[in-house]
């Protein structure tokens, strides 16, 4: 019931809003002058065609041209198109973003109740409600750009996954790089936490038999000891001591796959398990394997990771980006990160143990953050030139309000980070969080340009292993995200303005 109310609900708004954009903004816009003319090149057959200034490979045309043929036969029947290149408008496809919004919310709900299962349908539902409603992605919805698809494709690797199913996860996640290359990263996330997975399940299988062992072999031991009289003390004790330490090793098998305070020894017992079952593991993950060497053979084909604009995309090392987006991110679960219990929590945990310790981390971090926004911090040509962009306000109007500023941000930025290791500590092993963090750093770090659409698939990933569970800071969530897409929204469809040194319509986009 609550995945049918969840495709309802979504449903609902992708269809009212689309109709509205397209009513509105019916020719392509922004980056749409790229994409739609080339996906309209595939749909004439015209496959060797292709426009220099894409920087994505064409997963999404490819898409888009299943999308197209399933609603031909109704186009054609009610003389919509002709052909089937004239039904690739850009209302239908834009329009393939739309269904792909209301599958990736029906994704997002196995996926919460595969990692909550104690969770209630209505629980459930509020939150994939309130994820679909999320802005970056939401307002995407509605043209055809390729984060919608590329975060839907990454899902869906991701909840393959998790059912175990490695072949169709690994398939589905070649397909996500064929929607946008960086998303390699998040496929080999995903085969990580595969692997930590299977290693925690083979451990957790192996204690489960270790512990029905003994009391097997207790009755067996005592069925033998009766016949052997009173003159077997010695055989005894003998035995006695084996089965205390195999029911030892038990319970240290047993206590190694719940998450451990001690980080060191948890990397040291993965490092373990991994060496110990590496044959194994190749196995069952190799697909993932061919995905890696295949994209690793594309780059050295290519001589570059993006295929179009090269010299506007070149790989930086944009280090700042990670502290904007863990504010950003932060903002976005305001009821989460930003309360007065939240960082009264924090505080008490800085002060309860560790103090020196903890200290050290603190200036560390600051230190850190401190030279990645001043050594780091990157100004692109197409951020400081292009007022149709938020970011372009934010760095215009806060970073660079005075020198000061990138520098006064720095404590948010790491209060944002401590806040969300926080968050996740308390139901991910620290090895998750590591990793986590590193696929976050090697999405963000080479981009140069600051777009917080960037952020969408790691904000994701943060928000689904966040373990909120208060309704009433879901609900404010809610809140928070329909009010930031009614502005932003109302800016791209009813606040247009011109450039004087160009002609043409230009209108506020994420």
């Amino acid at each position: 019931m609550g995945k049918i109310a969840v495709v309802a609900m979504v449903s609902s708004w992708v269809v009212a809003i689309s109709i509205l954009v397209n009513c509105i903004v019916p020719d392509p816009y922004m980056d749409e002058i790229f994409h739609i003319p080339q996906a309209q090149q595939y749909c004439k057959g015209n496959f060797r065609s292709w426009d220099p200034m894409i920087t994505t490979p064409p997963g999404l045309y490819i898409v888009s041209l299943a999308h197209v043929a399933s609603l031909f036969p109704g186009l054609f029947s009610m003389k919509v198109g002709a052909s089937f290149s004239d039904a690739c408008s850009s209302s239908i496809l834009r329009s393939s973003n739309g269904v792909l919004a209301v599958f990736c919310s029906f994704l997002v709900y196995n996926i919460l109740n595969h990692l909550r299962p104690s969770l209630s349908d209505r629980k459930v539902t509020l939150r994939t409600v309130v994820l679909a409603l999320y802005p970056l992605h939401w307002f995407f919805s509605f043209l055809y750009y390729t984060d919608v698809a590329s975060l839907t494709a990454v899902l869906a690797s991701y909840l393959m996954s998790l059912k175990k199913n490695y072949f169709l996860s690994s398939v589905v996640g070649a397909l996500a790089v064929l929607i946008r290359q960086t998303n390699i990263i998040w496929v080999l996330f995903i085969a990580c936490t595969g692997v930590l997975d299977y290693i925690l399940t083979q451990q957790k299988d192996s204690a489960v038999l270790a512990e029905s062992s003994p009391s097997q072999g207790k009755d067996a031991f005592s069925v033998w000891n009766q016949g052997v009289g009173t003159g077997s003390n010695l055989r005894k004790r003998r035995i006695g001591n084996q089965a205390a330490t195999f029911s030892s090793s038990v319970h240290q098998m047993v206590a190694s796959t719940k998450p451990s305070s001690d980080f060191s020894h948890e990397v040291r017992e993965i490092i373990s398990r991994l060496w110990q079952l590496k044959w194994e593991l190749f196995a069952t993950f190799w697909p993932y394997f061919i995905v890696m060497v295949a994209f690793i053979t594309f780059v050295c084909w290519n001589g570059s990771i993006v295929l179009g604009a090269k010299e506007a995309h070149t790989v930086s090392p944009h280090f700042a980006q990670l502290m904007y987006f863990s504010l950003v991110s932060a903002l976005f679960m305001t009821p989460v990160h930003f309360t007065i219990r939240q960082a009264a929590m924090l505080a008490q945990s800085f002060w309860k143990k560790n103090k020196l310790v903890n200290f050290f981390e603190l200036c560390t971090a600051l230190i850190v953050g401190f030279f990645s926004v001043h050594f780091f911090s990157i100004a692109h040509p197409y951020l400081v030139a292009d007022n149709r962009h938020y970011p372009f306000y934010l760095w215009r109007k806060v970073i660079k309000f005075h020198w000061t500023m990138k520098y006064l941000l720095v404590p948010l930025y790491v209060y944002s980070w401590i806040s969300i290791f926080n968050i996740l500590a308390k139901s991910q092993r620290k090895t998750w969080v590591l990793v986590y963090f590193l696929a976050t750093a090697a999405t963000l770090i080479p981009a140069p340009l600051i777009e917080f659409r960037y952020y969408t698939i790691p904000f994701f990933f943060l928000i689904l292993h966040s373990h909120v569970d208060d309704d009433r800071s879901w609900l404010l969530m809610g809140v928070l995200y329909v009010s930031i897409n009614f502005f932003t929204m109302y800016m791209f469809l009813f606040r247009p303005f011109s450039w004087v040194h160009e002609t043409g319509v230009q209108r506020f986009i994420w």
